[in-house]
């Protein structure tokens, strides 16, 4: 479960948001919807800690993250927090195993065991035998789905996902949102940033940021 109590940001004179508090329940997903500039990606990188609130607690398991000093950011990106980027964030130089086997060493290194074999995971994404492509020859929609891989050999406990489907066709949607919304049923809090009403129509629960403001659940 993340808490999140009172919290702002502002760049300058711009608040993006000010007290805002609402609560992602394990197993729940939770869209965040507005236009664009409106403070969803900053709210995402906050609760990833890519950023700072000027304000505020976010809560997991009890503990205030905004408060961890380094060694524990990194512990909490490596065994907590899965993130799916828009621009998907992959070694563009690197094939599809490579970037997968990023994760599994840190898997290693937590010494937390995987459920889930990397054979499985490209089986499950629709990428068996491309093992050996680079990134950088994959269509927009193929590398979403490596990402995709990515976070379900990773395992977290908190998935933060920013405009997952926003360059994809509705096949590639599809299959972010059931893997997505399967990651949740299995115990999973997930949060989406989205203008896609297919993504909204399957959350559990939707908040709009407008005017500084949270406004939810839609």
């Amino acid at each position: 479960m993340i808490d999140i109590k009172n919290l702002s940001k502002s760049f300058g004179a711009r608040t993006v948001w000010s007290d805002i508090s609402f609560t992602v329940n394990g197993g729940e997903m939770l869209a965040l919807i507005g236009p664009s500039g409106s403070g969803k990606s900053t709210l995402l990188n906050c609760l990833g800690l890519l950023e700072r609130p000027d304000k505020g607690e976010i809560c997991y398991e009890g503990k205030d993250i905004t408060r961890f000093g380094r060694r524990d950011i990194r512990r909490y990106r490596r065994d907590t927090l899965g993130y799916l980027f828009q621009h998907y964030a992959l070694i563009e130089t690197a094939t599809v195993q490579e970037n997968l086997e990023v994760v599994t060493k840190l898997r290693r290194s937590s010494q937390r065991p995987a459920n889930t074999s990397l054979a499985e995971v490209l089986d499950r994404v629709g990428l068996t035998g491309r093992e050996e492509e680079k990134i950088s020859h994959l269509s927009g929609g193929e590398q979403q789905r490596v990402a995709l891989a990515r976070l379900m050999i990773q395992q977290p406990t908190v998935v933060l996902a920013d405009e997952p489907t926003g360059a994809l066709d509705d096949a590639n949607s599809t299959m972010v949102i059931d893997i997505l919304e399967g990651m949740s049923k299995s115990g999973c809090s997930v949060v989406i940033a989205t203008h896609d009403d297919s993504v909204r129509s399957r959350c559990d629960a939707v908040f709009a940021v407008h005017d500084s403001s949270l406004v939810g659940s839609l």
